[in-house]
């Protein structure tokens, strides 16, 4: 009796269904490290600015923050897509600027910095790498903080979120029929504009291919292991895997140090070069691998 009287009663709210989510993933992993503070705040953020820059590209009118506030307070939409891509980019983040603050890696180009010395000609490997340099310095605000560059954004999740701002917006003014239709040609102005944009995927197979031209490929992935200089070595690892420079990141992350070797095999890199990546990795705090800083 108790079956048939509790099967036909849906669950009463989004918020509850949440928090079934959570506990489930809890008992799923109880020994699990849950977020710390600066996973939270640092993935936050880089959503927050995720969404007011995607919005700013369907219309420059639109108040980022306003938006931001009503999604965060009602639930963002595609959050399980959104989440993926600013948790990796978070994580990175954490892991590049502990890097640095230990063996000084240089920081990002800064603004206004674009342009190579006219002076001196530079090799088509060192223009590659400016190239690198430059499109991963896309990847932060202006005030050095971390966000995924319009450019880096997957196709499917661009146009996701294109459309649920414009449906936002929309709802803003009542549905008004000649706003539907703006905002519909602006999701397409939009969308196939950034299709043509080079981000820092199209910057990882230049700079991958000239060196593999030289056959300098697995001599800069162990030079670039060696001086922590983790965007190249992202860059070219995703390029020889075949992967995008968000998703490589994030696996590196989250691996064993075991699962390196394997997941670094196109690269043909030896074992002993891998030494630094993997100290590197061990001493992130909070990671999300197994026994890997549960409880930091």
């Amino acid at each position: 009796m108790a079956e048939s009287f509790s099967s036909g009663i849906d669950l009463p709210s989004p918020i509850l269904s949440a928090r079934l989510r959570e506990l489930a993933s809890f008992l799923a992993a109880p020994s699990a490290g849950r977020l710390t503070e600066e996973q939270r705040a640092l993935a936050l953020g880089i959503a927050r600015r995720l969404v007011a820059d995607v919005a700013a590209e369907l219309d420059p009118a639109i108040d980022g923050a306003v938006l931001w506030q009503d999604w965060f307070a009602a639930g963002v939409p595609a959050a399980e897509r959104i989440t993926t891509v600013c948790f990796g980019r978070a994580e990175e983040h954490r892991w590049r600027e502990q890097s640095a603050q230990r063996v000084g890696t240089p920081p990002p180009l800064a603004e206004g910095n674009d342009e190579a010395p006219a002076a001196s000609p530079i090799s088509d490997v060192d223009r590659a790498y400016l190239a690198l340099r430059i499109a991963d310095r896309r990847r932060f605000d202006a005030y050095g903080s971390p966000r995924v560059a319009l450019a880096d954004i997957p196709a499917g999740l661009l146009r996701t979120l294109l459309l649920d701002i414009a449906g936002w917006r929309l709802a803003q003014v009542a549905k008004d029929k000649k706003l539907a239709a703006d905002l519909g040609e602006a999701v397409r102005d939009a969308t196939d504009r950034l299709a043509t944009a080079s981000g820092i995927d199209a910057a990882a197979r230049l700079y991958h291919d000239r060196l593999a031209e030289q056959g300098d490929l697995a001599a800069a992935a162990t030079s670039a292991i060696a001086r922590h200089d983790w965007a190249a070595f992202v860059a070219l690892a995703s390029a020889a895997g075949r992967s995008r420079f968000d998703e490589m990141a994030l696996a590196l992350l989250s691996s064993a140090a075991a699962a390196l070797p394997i997941l670094l095999a196109p690269l043909k890199l030896d074992r002993a070069s891998l030494a630094p990546l993997e100290a590197s990795l061990a001493m992130l705090p909070a990671r999300a691998v197994d026994g890997g800083g549960a409880g930091d």
